[in-house]
């Protein structure tokens, strides 16, 4: 491919708008144009890379017996309604005005709609369908580029069992070819135990790349191996368990604190004898929430607890409503109403504890949470904090930022119970089948991976997904000579089988063409110049390590061949 001819719009300056590596170079590198704000276009060398990028994934979902279909962006709204979706996704999902119809941001519905009508009989599982479909968002707050758009490509994948063990199975092929997939992309993950959210189901895994423009948390430990998103992370951290005295509980005034940490300083008490209390409402239904001290509340572990779509945490004049005081002085003693009451495992039988009288400025000493309180539940519901011990080997837990490239789901009957996707054993009995879906963002890849991959002066594409294996710079090819070994080089390159983009500018000084190379970044740059053609020689440079070579004209292919082999093309 000649330079000349090719639409690769690059800049030289980074755009305003780009923030993270990976947006700013693939604006500079020409490989997309923001059209509206988290939309994009993919030009001609971004979308090689795209292209790529699924092709290695279609290979690893054939492999496993995957099977590819095409299902449609435009959905029926009711379906959507018969599992309770529409309210769980919110704004997040797009509605067609005056019409009842939906773009679909997962496809869940309508595989199962599917399986309802055609899988029937514990003979027709199990089943592995996936598809690589635009998908569409209505993210509040679009960012860092493709990481997170308003429409965007995913390969997403069902499974249908007949059996949990065959769920087992199917769960554990796609965590195979997930694993195989981000290597062969060149990325370096690790995987973490993730929450289900609103897609539901038990089993969940995410796939995480560490970067510093990550959206997720993740809490891990290399030397015990535990790693899980913050979202699900638990510590060792200990209860804060029972006194011997137990006196009966006393009210006190505390008219100037508003916080644990007030307590603490003006009264002495210590942080974890402190239970504080919160008001949340799960699917419009409250909830009066305790922590201990200045443990932060998990909203993705409360969610999963109570089985909730949507939580939110209560508004001011709900707070009196519900409980008589303002944030600050709410706890389990003299509640203006009977709401249900939740909290963190730590504080489990615990007593001698404070916590607010739900009168403005007062607090109650002493509470005994078995005996003064009406709590149902304990349950783990804390924000880890780095250093605690982790749960598996007590060692101290690592927390850092990274970017999810995909999650597997088991999402079980979910959803075949919502639409009655039914199959009969070999009994004649009918069960909901029993379903997994496992999901890839597409421009995750290619942004981890120039996320991972890059320096001051550009991208470092692994072979396997680079636009064009082998970049020619021919300097001044207005030089009969540089232009004749250029155009035999690009020759002898191409039909040795490498994807090859030619650098053939006229009129282009050798300095901006070598900005442009290591910009655009293929990972191999054969720099053809007449000083060393006249000692029979050519540059090649290696974009990921700096290292040139100097080569005799003759060994050029081999020398390409041998480099990227070793760069594990």
């Amino acid at each position: 491919m000649r330079l000349s001819r090719y639409f690769i719009p690059t800049l030289k300056e980074i755009p305003a708008e780009a923030v993270i590596p990976s947006h700013q170079l693939m604006l500079r590198a020409g490989m997309i144009r923001g059209l509206s704000s988290g939309i994009y276009s993919l030009l001609p060398l971004g979308y090689r890379v795209w292209k790529k990028v699924m092709q290695i994934i279609r290979e690893e979902m054939d492999a496993i017996g995957g099977m590819e279909l095409h299902l449609p962006a435009l959905n029926p709204r009711e379906i959507w309604e018969e599992t309770g979706r529409v309210e769980a996704f919110g704004d997040t999902m797009f509605h067609i005005k005056n019409r009842d119809l939906v773009l679909a941001p997962t496809h869940e519905e309508i595989i199962t709609h599917l399986a309802q009508a055609f899988v029937h009989s514990y003979r027709d599982m199990p089943q592995i369908w996936y598809q690589i479909q635009t998908k569409f968002r209505n993210e509040p707050r679009p960012k860092s580029g493709v990481i997170r758009s308003r429409q965007f490509l995913m390969k997403d994948a069902y499974s249908l069992d007949n059996s949990w063990e065959g769920l087992d199975a199917s769960y554990q092929k796609h965590y195979e070819a997930y694993c195989r997939i981000y290597s062969r992309c060149g990325l370096e993950f690790f995987v973490v135990g993730a929450s289900s959210g609103a897609m539901g189901g038990s089993g969940s895994q995410e796939f995480m790349v560490e970067s510093d423009a990550g959206e997720d948390l993740c809490a891990f430990n290399l030397e015990s191996g535990y790693a899980a998103n913050i979202e699900v992370a638990a510590s060792r951290m200990p209860k804060v368990g029972r006194v011997d005295e137990n006196p009966a509980a006393e009210k006190f005034a505390t008219p100037t604190a508003k916080s644990i940490d007030d307590l603490v300083e003006q009264y002495g008490i210590p942080a974890e004898r402190c239970a504080k209390a919160l008001v949340y409402f799960a699917d419009e239904n409250p909830y009066l929430i305790f922590m201990s001290g200045n443990d932060q509340l998990n909203e993705a572990k409360l969610q999963t607890a109570l089985k909730a779509n949507n939580i939110r945490p209560a508004h001011d004049d709900e707070l009196v409503a519900l409980t008589g005081a303002h944030g600050g002085s709410i706890g389990p003693i003299n509640l203006k109403s009977n709401i249900p009451q939740i909290a963190d495992a730590r504080l489990e039988h615990a007593n001698d504890m404070v916590s607010g009288a739900n009168e403005d400025g007062f607090h109650y000493r002493a509470i005994d949470l078995d005996r003064d309180a009406n709590i149902q539940q304990y349950v783990d519901l804390r924000t880890v904090i780095e250093g605690e011990p982790d749960p598996i080997g007590g060692q101290p837990l690592k927390v850092k930022k990274a970017i999810e490239v995909g999650h597997i789901f088991k999402l079980g009957t979910k959803y075949s119970e919502a639409l009655k996707a039914l199959f009969l054993d070999d009994q004649g009995n009918s069960h909901p089948i029993i379903m997994g879906s496992y999901g890839i963002g597409v421009e995750r890849i290619v942004a981890c991976h120039i996320e991972q991959r890059h320096d001051k002066d550009g991208i470092c594409w692994h072979p396997s997904i680079a636009p064009f294996q082998i970049q020619i710079t021919g300097v001044k090819v207005e030089n009969d000579t540089v232009r004749e070994h250029a155009e035999r080089f690009e020759a002898e390159l191409e039909a040795a089988g490498f994807e090859v983009l030619y650098d053939d500018r006229t009129g282009v000084s050798p300095g901006f063409k070598f900005k442009d190379a290591d910009l655009l970044g293929m990972p191999i740059n054969v720099i053809v110049g007449e000083k060393h053609l006249n000692d029979g020689n050519v540059e090649i440079k290696i974009r990921s390590t700096g290292e040139r070579r100097i080569v005799p004209v003759a060994d050029v292919v081999a020398t390409c061949e041998s480099i990227l082999a070793e760069l594990g093309a």
